[in-house]
C-alpha cells in the first residue's frame, strides 16, 4: 500500500499493535516514541514487512517534536494517516488529594501533546489538501467516573479537539475521526497505579478486556474506508462493560 503512516505511542500497547497490523498491510510507518530501545526492536521485526523510520522523542517536548518531524527524509515526508495514540492516566485520587505533577503529566502528554504533533503533521496536509487524522480518545472522554477528575478532563478535551479539527479542516478535504476505547488490557494501569500490582490485577480480573489488537484492527478498518467515508466518532468497549462504572465481573 502506497500510504505513510505516522503512530505516536507505538512502542507498547494500542501503538504497538497498531504498528503491527499496519506493516502487515503494507502501509509505510513512521513509529514515535520515547524508548529508543524498542523503537529499534520494532524497526528490526516490522522493517521485514514494510519500510519503517523511527523517531524518538517525548510529545511533550514541542522542540523535540518540530525538529524530529521535520527531520523525515524526503521518502516518509508525506504523511497520509496520523494515529495520535500517545498518552497516559497518571494516579486515580479524589481530586483534593490528587498530585499537581499526575496532572501536569495528564495535561502535557494528553492535550499538548496531542496539538504539538497535530500542529507539525497539519503542515504537511494542508499544503498536499488530503490526509487523515485518528485522535485515541476514551470513554473517560465521555463520561466522568469517581476520581477520573483530571485524566477524564484530559480526554474530554481530545474530545472537543476531534470535532475542532473536523470541522477547521473540512475545507482541505482532510478526514479527521476518534476512536474512544473502553477498559484495555494494556500497560495503561501500571502507569496510572505506579507498578502497585495488585491494583493493577483487579482492574482487568473476572472479565474480557478489550485487547490493543481488538483496537488496532478498528483503526485500520476507518483509515481503509473508500476516501468520501469518514467514521468521525467511535466507542468500543468489552461485551463485559456498559459504562465506565459498569462492569460484568465473574469473581
Amino acid at each position: 500500500m502506497d500510504k505513510t503512516a505516522l503512530i505516536t505511542g507505538s512502542t507498547s500497547g494500542i501503538g504497538r499493535a497498531t504498528a503491527q497490523l499496519f506493516a502487515e498491510n503494507k502501509f509505510n510507518l513512521i513509529l514515535c516514541g520515547r524508548r529508543q530501545g524498542r523503537l529499534d526492536t520494532l524497526k528490526k521485526e516490522l522493517g521485514e514487512l514494510t519500510n519503517i523510520h523511527t523517531l524518538n522523542f517525548d510529545v511533550r517536548n514541542k522542540e523535540d517534536v518540530t525538529n524530529q518531524i521535520s527531520s523525515l527524509p524526503s521518502e516518509f515526508s508525506n504523511i497520509d494517516i496520523l494515529v495520535n495514540n500517545a498518552g497516559n492516566a497518571h494516579g486515580m485520587d479524589s481530586i483534593e488529594d490528587g498530585s499537581l505533577d499526575d496532572w501536569d503529566a495528564m495535561i502535557d502528554i494528553n492535550i499538548k501533546g496531542l496539538l504539538y504533533v497535530s500542529k507539525e503533521v497539519l503542515t504537511i496536509m494542508v499544503e498536499r489538501r488530503q490526509g487523515h487524522i485518528i485522535n485515541i480518545g476514551s470513554i473517560a472522554g465521555k463520561e466522568v467516573y469517581p476520581k477520573g477528575n483530571v485524566y477524564c478532563a484530559s480526554k474530554y478535551a481530545v474530545d472537543a479537539i476531534n470535532q475542532g479539527m473536523r470541522i477547521d479542516l473540512n475545507e482541505y478535504g482532510i478526514r479527521v475521526g476518534a476512536v474512544n476505547p473502553g477498559l484495555v488490557e494494556t500497560e495503561f494501569s501500571q502507569v496510572r497505579f505506579k507498578g502497585d500490582t495488585e491494583r493493577v490485577d483487579k482492574v482487568y480480573k473476572g472479565f474480557q478486556a478489550l485487547r490493543p489488537e481488538d483496537i488496532a484492527d478498528i483503526i485500520l478498518f476507518v483509515v481503509t474506508r473508500p476516501y468520501h467515508v469518514n467514521i468521525a466518532d467511535l466507542v468500543v468497549m468489552p461485551t463485559a462493560q456498559a459504562s465506565s462504572t459498569i462492569v460484568k465481573k465473574e469473581l
